[in-house]
C-alpha cells in the first residue's frame, strides 16, 4: 500500500515537478509614448531598428572608438562581471554532478595484542559510494534554476558593458560640448574686452561716463570667470572619463563638436522585441525562472527521497568474517525517507518560492515598463533638442546682427552702454544654450542606444 501511495503521488506530481518554464504574459501595450502623435503611442513596424545597431555604427569618431575600447579592456566593474560569470559557471558544473554518485576513500590499519602476543595486523581499503537518485527533479529544478542564474549573470555583464559604453560616449560629448563653450566664451571675452576699450575711448572723448566704463569691465571680468570655471568642469570631466577607462587622471584626446556624425532617424519597432537587446528587462524574467524552478524544487521537498549507499572494502579482517586475509567485502544499502511532519518548514519553503515568484514577476513587469518609458525619454529629448537648436540657431542670427547695431549707436550717441552690454550677455546665453542643446540631441542617442540594450551584440 505504501508503494502505490508513492505512485500516486508521483503520477499527481510529475507534472508540476518537472515542468519548464514558459513566459507568462506581460502588458507591454502602449509602453512607447510618440512624441507628437494625438494618438500617445509609437506605432512603427519596422523591425530594422536603431536597436540593433553595434556600438561602433552608432558611435563613429575614431578617438571615442578608442576611449571606449581601452574603458571594456580595463574597467574594474566590467572584469568583475566576467567572473561572476565564472563563478556561476562553477556552480553550475557543480548542479550537473548532483546526478552521479559520489565516492569516498577512507584506508585504515589496526595493531592489536592481546596478553603479551604476538601483534595482529588488520587492515580495510573501503571505496563507498553514495548516490542520491533524483525521483521527484529536485536536482534536476535545482540544475535548472542554476541555468537560468548563469544566464541572468550573463546579461548583468552585457548590461555593465552597455553601461560602459554610454558612459564613455556621454562624458566624450559632454567634453566636447565643455570644448565649444570655452571656445564661445574666448571669443565673448575679446569682444567685451573691445567694449570696454570702446567705453574709455568714448570717456577720453567726452561722452561716457566712468560707471559706463565700470559696467563694461565688470562685464569682461564675469566672462574671463566663467571661462575659468568651464576649465575646471572640463578637468573634472576628464578625471572621470580617465576612471571609468581605469586609467589615471590625464587629458583625454578629443575631436570637435561639429564634428560628430550621430544616426538622425530612428526606426524603433514595438513590444517585446523592441527591448530584445535590454539585458535587464532579460535577467528579470531569467530571475523569474529561476524562481519558477525554485517553487519546483520546494514541492519535491514533500516527496521521498532514494539513497542508495554500495560500499566496497578490500581487508584482511577476520572479524568480518574473511578466513582468508586480502578479500573483498560487497555490501549495499538502500534507504528511503518520507517527510511526515517537519514543523512547517517544508510548507513555509513553498510558500516564500511562490511569493518569491510573484515578486520577480512585479519586478520583470516593472522593468519591461521602465525600458519604454527610458525609450519615450530618449526619443522625447532628442527631438525637443533638435527643435530648440534650431530656434536658438536662427536667435543667434538675431543677436549677432544687434550687438553689432548697438556697437554702431553707442557709436553715435543713439544708445546706451547698457544696451550693449545687455546683448552681448543676451548673445553668449544663446550661444551656450544652442551648444547644450546641440549636447543634449547627442546626449539623447546615447540614451536611446542604452534604452534599446546597447545594439546588437
Amino acid at each position: 500500500m505504501y508503494i502505490l501511495g508513492l505512485g500516486v503521488l508521483a503520477l499527481t506530481g510529475c507534472k508540476s515537478l518537472f515542468g519548464t518554464y514558459e513566459r507568462p504574459e506581460v502588458n507591454t501595450s502602449g509602453i512607447f509614448r510618440d512624441t507628437v502623435s494625438i494618438t500617445d503611442t509609437l506605432a512603427v513596424s519596422d523591425t530594422t531598428s536603431f536597436g540593433n545597431l553595434e556600438w561602433r555604427t552608432v558611435f563613429t569618431d575614431p578617438l571615442l572608438q578608442k576611449h571606449i575600447e581601452t574603458a571594456l579592456e580595463n574597467n574594474p566593474d566590467l572584469l568583475n562581471a566576467a567572473l561572476n560569470v565564472k563563478m556561476v559557471e562553477d556552480q553550475l558544473k557543480v548542479a550537473k554532478l548532483a546526478f552521479v554518485p559520489q565516492f569516498t576513500f577512507a584506508p585504515n590499519g589496526t595493531i592489536a595484542s592481546w596478553d603479551g602476543n604476538k601483534p595482529t595486523k588488520t587492515y580495510q581499503l573501503p571505496i563507498a559510494a553514495q548516490w542520491n537518485v533524483d525521483l521527484f527533479g529536485t536536482f534536476l529544478s535545482q540544475k535548472r534554476a542554476v541555468q537560468m542564474q548563469l544566464i541572468q549573470t550573463r546579461d548583468y555583464q552585457t548590461l555593465v558593458k552597455c553601461n560602459i559604453i554610454s558612459a564613455v560616449a556621454n562624458m566624450y560629448y559632454t567634453l566636447l560640448m565643455l570644448d565649444r563653450q570655452l571656445e564661445l566664451l574666448a571669443d565673448m571675452t575679446n569682444l567685451t574686452k573691445e567694449t570696454w576699450e570702446l567705453m574709455q575711448l568714448q570717456m577720453q572723448l567726452g561722452r561716457a561716463r566712468s560707471t559706463s566704463i565700470q559696467s563694461a569691465e565688470a562685464n569682461y571680468l564675469s566672462v574671463q570667470t566663467q571661462s575659468v570655471e568651464m576649465q575646471r568642469q572640463i578637468r573634472e570631466v576628464e578625471n572621470s572619463l580617465s576612471l571609468l577607462m581605469g586609467q589615471p587622471a590625464q587629458t583625454i584626446e578629443r575631436g570637435k563638436l561639429d564634428e560628430q556624425n550621430l544616426p538622425s532617424e530612428f526606426s524603433t519597432g514595438i513590444g517585446l522585441q523592441l527591448l530584445a537587446n535590454r539585458a535587464d528587462v532579460h535577467a528579470a524574467e531569467m530571475q523569474l525562472a529561476q524562481c519558477f524552478y525554485n517553487i519546483e524544487t520546494a514541492r519535491s521537498r514533500f516527496y521521498p527521497s532514494l539513497t542508495i549507499s554500495p560500499t566496497g572494502t578490500f581487508t584482511n579482517s577476520a572479524g568480518a568474517g574473511i578466513v582468508n586475509p586480502g578479500k573483498w567485502l560487497l555490501s549495499a544499502v538502500g534507504s528511503l525517507v518520507q517527510p511526515i511532519f517537519m514543523r512547517g518548514t517544508l510548507t513555509a519553503g513553498l510558500r516564500v518560492a511562490e511569493a518569491q515568484y510573484e515578486q520577480a514577476f512585479n519586478s520583470w513587469q516593472n522593468a519591461v515598463l521602465k525600458a519604454g518609458s527610458e525609450v519615450s525619454n530618449a526619443l522625447v529629448q532628442y527631438n525637443t533638442s533638435a527643435e530648440k537648436s534650431r530656434l536658438e540657431a536662427q536667435q543667434i542670427e538675431v543677436l549677432e546682427k544687434n550687438v553689432n547695431d548697438t556697437k554702431l549707436l553707442f557709436s553715435s550717441s543713439g544708445s546706451s552702454y547698457l544696451e550693449i552690454i545687455t546683448a552681448q550677455q543676451t548673445l553668449l546665453n544663446a550661444q551656450l544654450s544652442k551648444v547644450a542643446d546641440d549636447f543634449a540631441k547627442m546626449q539623447a542617442v546615447v540614451n536611446l542606444y542604452q534604452a534599446l540594450g546597447g545594439g546588437a551584440k
